[in-house]
C-alpha cells in the first residue's frame, strides 16, 4: 500500500531538504498545478514511482520561458517526467471556434495564463536548454495522442509526432504505470536512454530504417504521404488511422513505425498489458493529500480538485466506442474495475478528510456503469479489433450485468457517515436498456439513491446518419430511456429530470440533421443553455471524418460541416427559441430550404 503518509511530493530545494534528499530520482515536469490526488496524472505517476522506492519531486507549471525555472529541484538522478496536464493544452487554451479560454480549472484560482501552447514541446525544449544530456520522457494525453502524425485542428495542418518535434528520448502512450515502472527500473540498473527500445506503452525515435522493421514490425504511411489535402493523402490519413486501431489491443498488436521527413522514424511498440484489479486497488488507495499544494492556497486553490476531491474511480478503460471520444487510445477498450472492498476502504478514507460533509460526488470512470470485461474474449485479454462492442447492434457476446455495480454502491451507501453517494460520470444507457436481469433494478437504485433532482446523459443526436458517424446506436433506444426513466421516478414519487447532452457539427451532421433535432427538441420541450460544438481533437475517429471527409470505417465519402457560418447556424438551430438566435435560426432555415417551418420553431 505504500509508504506512510509523508506529505506533499517535493517542489523545491527546501522541501526535498526536509525528507533529506540531495537529489531526486525523477522530477515530474506538470502542465497543471500540483494537486495530489489520484485523478491528477503527476500526482498518481509520482506517488505509483514513490511507493517502488523512487525518489520523485514535482515541478508544477514551470515559466517556460525561463530555463532556470527547471533548476529550482536541481538535476535528477535519472529522468525529467513531462505531462502537459489532464487535457491537451490546446484544449485547455481554446474553444471549439479557436477562441482563448478565459479561465483554466487545472490552475490555481482558475486563471489562464499559467502553462504555454504545446505544452510537451515547451517544457522539453526547456530542460533541454537547462540540462542538455539529461533523460527526458514525455507521457500523457498530449503526447499520447500526438504520437504520430496527426491533425492538429488549432492549425489547420497534419503535424509530425509529438515525438520527433520535442526530441524527446522516450514517448509512454496509454496508462503509463507499467511502461514508466519498467523505464524507472532500467535507467536505474545504468542502462542508457538510447538503448531502452523495447518497452510497451512506448514509442522511441529512430535515425534510418528501425531494425525493428525486418522482425515484425507494420509500416505505417509516411508523414510525407499523410500531410497533403490531396485526395490520395487524406485516404491514406484515414488508412494512417484504422491500421492504429487495428492494433490496440496488447493481445495481438504488432510494432509500429512512421517514417517522417529526413528518414526520421518513429517506432511503435505494443500497448501496455492493462493493469489487474489488484494492482488498480494498490494505485488508487496510494497515500494521496488529496489537496492542492499549499502554495496556491492565497490564490483560492485549484478548482479542478472540487469536482473530484470526494469522488472515487471505480472503473478504467472504455468498450463504448464513440467516434468523437479519445478514450479509447488513452485507457483502451478493455476495462478493468476495482474490487468493491477497496472502494469502501477508499471512501472511508474520504470520510477522514476535514472538508468531508458526508456526499461521494461520484463513482464512476469513463462510463460508470460498465463492469468488468465485456465479453468472454476481453476476459482472456482481448478483443475484436474489427468490430464494436455496441455498434451498429450490441454484440451477442457482451456480457451486461450490473448486478457488481449495484453492490458496491450498497455497500457505500452503507459506510455510517457517509449521507450520499453520488453517480455522475458518464451513464450508458443503452447498456442498461440491455441487461434484462438486472436493468430495472439498477434503474431504480439510481432514481432512488444516486441523482439528486436530474440525470445528465448523452444521446449526442437523434438523426441515424449522424449517431452512424459517431459510432452510436439507433435513438429509439434513448427514447426507450427516457420513458422508463419518467416512470420510474413516478413510481417512486419523485420529481427528477433528465438533461440530455448533444453535440452540433459532427462530422456527418448536415443542416437537415440539425433541423430533425431541433424539431424533437421542440416536441420534447427541452432546450439546452449550452451546446457543445464538435471539436477535433488529436487520437478520434471523428478527428479522422473531419480532416479527410472520409468514414475511415468504409472509406466511403461523408459530409462534414466547416466553417463558422455553418457551424453557428447548427448550434442556432439547437437553441431556437433563444432571442439572439433567430436571425441565424431563420437563415439556416432559409439555407436549408426549409422556411415553412419558420412559424414553427420560432413560436
Amino acid at each position: 500500500m505504500g509508504p506512510k503518509k509523508p506529505g506533499f511530493l517535493p517542489v523545491n530545494l527546501r522541501e526535498m531538504g526536509e525528507r533529506g534528499w540531495e537529489s531526486c530520482d525523477f522530477i515530474f515536469v506538470s502542465g497543471d498545478a500540483y494537486v495530489d490526488h489520484p485523478s491528477f496524472a503527476a500526482a498518481l505517476i509520482s506517488r505509483f514511482l514513490e511507493a517502488q522506492g523512487f525518489r520523485v519531486g514535482v515541478l508544477p507549471q514551470p515559466d517556460w520561458k525561463n530555463p532556470q525555472s527547471y533548476t529550482v529541484l536541481g538535476r535528477p538522478r535519472l529522468a525529467f517526467l513531462v505531462g502537459a496536464g489532464n487535457m491537451d493544452s490546446m484544449v485547455a487554451h481554446y474553444t471549439a471556434a479557436r477562441k482563448p479560454r478565459s479561465e483554466d480549472a487545472y490552475s490555481p484560482g482558475g486563471k489562464a495564463g499559467f502553462r504555454p501552447d504545446r505544452a510537451t514541446l515547451k517544457y522539453v525544449e526547456g530542460i533541454r536548454a537547462a540540462y542538455k544530456d539529461i533523460p527526458v520522457i514525455i507521457g500523457g494525453i498530449e503526447a499520447g495522442l500526438r504520437r504520430f502524425a496527426h491533425y492538429d485542428y488549432w492549425s489547420d495542418t497534419v503535424r509530425r509526432s509529438i515525438l520527433l518535434d520535442s526530441k524527446a528520448d522516450i514517448l509512454v502512450y496509454g496508462m503509463g504505470e507499467r511502461p514508466i515502472l519498467e523505464i524507472a527500473r532500467r535507467l536505474g540498473k545504468g542502462e542508457p536512454v538510447s538503448a531502452i527500445r523495447d518497452i510497451r506503452g512506448t514509442c522511441v525515435r529512430s535515425q534510418g530504417l528501425p531494425p525493428e522493421l525486418s522482425t515484425g514490425a507494420l509500416r505505417l504511411p509516411d508523414y510525407e504521404a499523410v500531410k497533403a489535402g490531396d485526395p490520395a493523402s487524406l485516404r491514406a490519413y484515414a488508412e494512417h488511422f484504422m491500421l492504429q486501431k487495428l492494433h490496440a489491443d496488447p493481445g495481438i498488436a504488432k510494432p509500429l513505425a512512421e517514417r517522417s521527413d529526413g528518414d526520421r522514424w518513429v517506432l511503435q511498440n505494443p500497448p501496455a498489458v492493462p493493469l489487474e484489479t489488484t494492482e488498480l486497488d494498490r494505485i488508487y488507495e496510494l497515500p494521496y493529500m488529496r489537496r492542492a499544494h499549499p502554495m496556491y492556497d492565497a490564490a483560492g486553490g485549484v478548482p479542478a480538485l472540487q469536482e473530484v476531491c470526494f469522488s472515487l474511480v471505480s472503473n478504467r478503460g472504455c468498450f463504448g466506442g464513440c467516434s468523437f471520444c479519445a478514450i479509447t487510445f488513452h485507457q483502451g477498450r478493455a476495462l478493468t474495475s476495482r474490487s468493491p472492498e477497496s472502494l469502501v476502504r477508499e471512501a472511508e478514507t474520504l470520510t477522514h478528510h476535514a472538508d468531508f460533509k458526508g456526499y461521494i460526488h461520484d463513482v464512476g470512470g469513463p462510463t460508470a456503469n460498465f463492469y468488468g470485461a465485456s465479453c468472454p474474449r476481453q476476459a482472456k485479454g482481448g478483443f475484436c479489433p474489427e468490430k464494436e462492442c455496441l455498434y451498429p447492434k450490441p454484440c451477442p457476446q457482451l456480457k451486461v450485468n450490473h448486478r457488481p455495480y449495484m453492490e458496491t454502491l450498497n455497500a457505500l451507501r452503507n459506510i455510517g457517515s457517509i449521507k450520499k453517494v453520488f453517480i455522475r460520470s458518464g451513464i450508458r444507457f443503452d447498456y442498461m436498456e440491455l441487461d434484462k436481469q438486472h436493468g430495472r433494478e439498477f434503474l431504480e437504485t439510481l432514481c432512488q439513491h444516486h441523482i439528486s433532482g436530474q440525470l445528465k446523459v448523452a444521446p449526442e443526436h437523434i438523426s441515424a446518419p449522424v449517431l452512424a458517424a459517431m459510432g452510436k446506436g439507433d435513438h429509439g433506444t434513448y427514447e426507450k430511456f427516457r420513458r422508463d426513466y419518467t416512470e420510474m421516478n413516478s413510481r417512486l414519487e419523485l420529481k427528477q429530470y433528465l438533461i440530455p447532452y448533444f453535440i452540433s457539427s459532427h462530422p456527418g451532421s448536415t443542416l437537415k440533421d440539425a433541423i430533425e433535432l431541433a424539431l424533437y427538441m421542440k416536441k420534447s420541450r427541452f432546450v439546452p443553455d449550452q451546446v457543445q460544438d464538435f471539436y477535433p481533437s488529436p487520437g478520434t475517429m471523428a478527428t479522422v471524418m473531419y480532416r479527410t471527409g472520409l468514414d475511415p470505417r468504409t472509406m466511403e465519402d461523408m459530409y462534414v460541416p466547416r466553417g463558422e457560418r455553418e457551424k453557428r447556424l447548427q448550434r442556432s438551430l439547437l437553441q431556437f427559441n433563444h432571442p439572439d438566435k433567430k436571425a441565424l435560426v431563420i437563415e439556416a432555415l432559409r439555407t436549408a430550404g426549409r422556411a415553412d417551418l419558420i412559424g414553427i420553431l420560432l413560436t
